[in-house]
């Protein structure tokens, strides 16, 4: 984003990742080929880590306001397993969502008639013992 697409105000509109060139003579595969100062390079760190810190600060702050729909969320997710898109508005909503519309199981987000299942014989057969 900032050596390639010049998005970035410090470094402005230019290319500065010549990465993918093709190896001729003289200069060798195992190191790539200088084409900034150290300077440069740094002022590339220095931008790349202010972005992400930003970033990072701003994913906290969204996360840290939006608590109480992370945990009705991260509840809907342990009861239903998956929730749906109006799963989601319910919660976005500041409200605890309803079953999804297939869902028949009981309180505890136990699948309908999970216990009743016959269990189901693998065709490849039982441990590699029995063989």
């Amino acid at each position: 984003m900032v050596t390639k697409w010049g998005l970035s105000e410090a470094m402005g509109p230019l290319l500065y990742d010549e990465g993918g060139e093709e190896v001729f003579l003289g200069r060798s595969a195992g190191q790539p080929a200088k084409a900034m100062s150290d300077e440069t390079a740094l002022a590339i760190d220095r931008e790349v880590r202010s972005i992400i810190d930003e970033c990072y600060a701003q994913a906290h702050h969204l996360l840290e306001d939006n608590r109480d729909k992370l945990d009705l969320m991260a509840e809907a997710l342990m009861q239903y397993e998956t929730i749906d898109a109006a799963q989601i508005d319910e919660i976005m909503a500041g409200n605890m969502p309803n079953p999804p519309t297939d869902w028949s199981g009981d309180d505890r987000g136990t699948p309908p008639d999970a216990g009743d299942a016959e269990p189901t014989v693998s065709p490849i057969g039982g441990a590699a013992t029995e063989h």
